[in-house]
């Protein structure tokens, strides 16, 4: 793999690659002296501590840690699926929370696994099996009733595949989950949320328990964002999940119950005949302050 270095403030270098998806760059962070960031096309899309897999940068990576933190009791080992990879940020932090936990990760680009296995190594206690391949392809083929969590996160470029976001993909990974199991999904929407609120509606024809976590100006529709879909067979912590939410950096604000079918609005379920990609987010989105 042909990689490139330059430099950035505090002397270390950027190193950036030519991937599958197009051009991956880490950068690194000025605060913290083994941190860093990946960004696809200019998009960033993870931050990794080697130091301390347990730091999460990123506002939405935070959120899902939130929900993996409360998948079980504290330091019990998970069984755990995650459908997309980029720096395998939660993969990571999963492990170092959970120690002993067999995790799956699931990432479409060969060149970009590579490139973030040279640069950003695995801890060697880490039980992480990387696997490439297409999310839904390889979740058609996992076992029934076996995870404890799966996380749904991949993008292609700044856009989730149509394919990953139909109620036939939702009913095919909720069979890999135990009866207690958690589903979670990184969504990005802006404006009215009509992707987000279809999704919902799409999500809770599969699961009974719903709730979505997010920022309140994205919700208002105020700025393009991030919003988290948590969804299990069970009920969920959502009060524990309101008072980590809250006390985040950049606090969030979770819904569910008569509030979420609210927000949903009878948006319609999307079937793979139906099924469209996610919005684009706007440039300014990645601009630099």
């Amino acid at each position: 793999m042909a990689e490139k270095q330059r430099r950035t403030r505090g002397q270390r270098e950027a190193v950036t690659a030519e991937v599958d998806s197009g051009s991956a760059e880490l950068t690194p962070d000025p605060d913290r002296p083994r941190a860093w960031t990946l960004s696809l096309d200019g998009a960033p899309q993870s931050h990794v501590d080697l130091d301390d897999p347990r730091w999460l940068e990123f506002e939405y990576i935070r959120r899902l840690g939130h929900i993996a933190d409360l998948c079980a009791p504290p330091g019990q080992p998970l069984q755990a699926f995650h459908l997309g990879g980029g720096a395998m940020t939660l993969p990571r932090y999963i492990a170092a929370t959970r120690p002993r936990s067999r995790q799956q990760v699931v990432e479409i680009d060969a060149r970009l696994i590579a490139f973030v296995r040279e640069q950003l190594p695995f801890d060697k206690n880490a039980h992480i099996r990387v696997r490439n391949g297409d999310a839904r392809i390889v979740a058609a083929k996992a076992p029934d009733a076996f995870f404890d969590l799966v996380v749904v996160d991949a993008y292609g470029g700044s856009q989730i595949p149509a394919h990953l976001t139909s109620v036939e993909f939702v009913v095919d990974v909720a069979r890999t989950l135990r009866p207690e199991g958690i589903y979670a999904a990184n969504l990005a929407d802006g404006g009215r949320l009509e992707f987000v609120r279809s999704q919902i509606a799409t999500i809770g024809t599969v699961f009974p328990h719903l709730l979505l976590i997010s920022d309140p100006a994205v919700l208002r529709g105020r700025r393009f964002g991030n919003v988290i879909v948590a969804a299990s067979r069970r009920e969920l912590p959502v009060r524990e999940l309101s008072r980590r939410t809250a006390s985040d950096p950049f606090p969030g604000r979770v819904e569910e119950g008569t509030e979420l079918d609210d927000f949903t609005g009878g948006a319609p379920v999307v079937q793979d005949a139906t099924a469209e990609r996610s919005p684009k987010p706007p440039p300014q989105v990645f601009e630099k302050r």
